[in-house]
């Protein structure tokens, strides 16, 4: 039975009133640990879910977990000495309890040894709105939970209510091998209505990449135009925008490969990289080392080494 889990992860904004934070990385690891429920339950090949509070960040599979012991700094209330305490920055005094409702400016102060945990989930991460092509609220991620109603940074979900989500998000055919988990998982019938964020200018943007490099993929050569999509060197999510020269025409598959990191350009040497996990496939094997079929233009090569930097070298 596939576990999954909803995890609190809000960058510099991740902390809790009783430390001072955690360090995330959200596309590649997700720290915490023993002074935080359910820190021990958390296993490799679980399914991680990763939200802001207010929608999906994205979801992937962890495939290790990092143990260590640290030093930790750990508050409590002053009054009560329950740690569930929040600062406040624009009110005085800069600290309440929300047990007891006390408000002080100083919170006691202990140092506890820790047992630290972080995952590992970079392989087969699937950004959220990039990914999955739709916006996943924190109502509906909540609801997805044992517990709708906790307030706990590390919960529990119901793994079959989150498959049957991501089906009605991309379709059947579209589910990401990564979160299938291997179960003979019911599927739902019918339709509904489901919010989606749309890419405004994506169908010009893919015309104007036609008429500049023609009908063929920049990785593998001549394609026909019902297989090529206009690839983004560097994460339209963040931007929302279409730079000039930010785009090159990839074949559907070779798309998919380059966003995971898969498929890159060195960008010492402009040769095609492909990853050592998928040398085991002639048809990505053989772009190893090739040159890219399409003309580069400057500005191709600095996203291109972005992009590079983002996918290969990130911790």
């Amino acid at each position: 039975m596939t576990t999954a889990w909803l995890m609190l992860a809000v960058g510099d904004k991740r902390q809790h009133g009783g430390n001072d934070g955690y360090d995330d990385n959200p596309r590649y690891h997700y720290s915490w640990d023993s002074t935080v429920p359910n820190h021990g339950n958390v296993a490799v090949g679980d399914v991680i879910v990763l939200w802001d509070k207010k929608e999906l960040i994205g979801i992937s599979v962890i495939h290790a977990i990092e143990t260590g012991t640290d030093e930790k700094a750990v508050y409590s209330c002053a009054l009560c000495g329950r740690a569930d305490i929040k600062r406040r920055s624009t009110v005085t005094p800069a600290y309440r309890c929300d047990k007891c409702k006390g408000e002080f400016d100083t919170p006691h102060r202990e140092i506890k040894t820790v047992t630290t945990y972080r995952s590992r989930h970079g392989k087969t991460w699937i950004s959220g709105p990039d990914g999955l092509g739709s916006v996943m609220g924190g109502a509906e991620l909540r609801a997805l939970c044992d517990s709708p109603r906790s307030q706990l940074s590390m919960r529990p979900m119901r793994w079959e209510k989150l498959h049957a989500a991501i089906l009605d998000i991309v379709g059947e055919d579209e589910v990401p091998v990564e979160l299938d988990g291997g179960e003979n998982t019911p599927i739902r019938g019918g339709h509904k209505v489901s919010k989606v964020r749309v890419r405004v200018g994506q169908s010009a943007f893919r015309e104007r990449l036609l008429r500049e490099q023609g009908e063929q993929c920049a990785m593998s050569g001549k394609a026909p135009a019902a297989v090529l999509e206009a690839a983004h060197l560097y994460s339209y999510a963040e931007s929302g925008e279409h730079h000039e020269y930010g785009g090159l025409l990839l074949r559907r598959d070779i798309h998919r490969l380059f966003d995971l990191g898969q498929i890159a350009v060195d960008p010492v040497t402009s040769l095609i990289d492909v990853a050592p996990e998928l040398h085991s496939y002639p048809l990505y094997a053989e772009l190893h080392g090739q040159p890219v079929t399409v003309e580069l233009r400057p500005e191709h090569l600095v996203w291109l080494e972005a992009h590079w930097l983002s996918k290969r070298t990130a911790a």
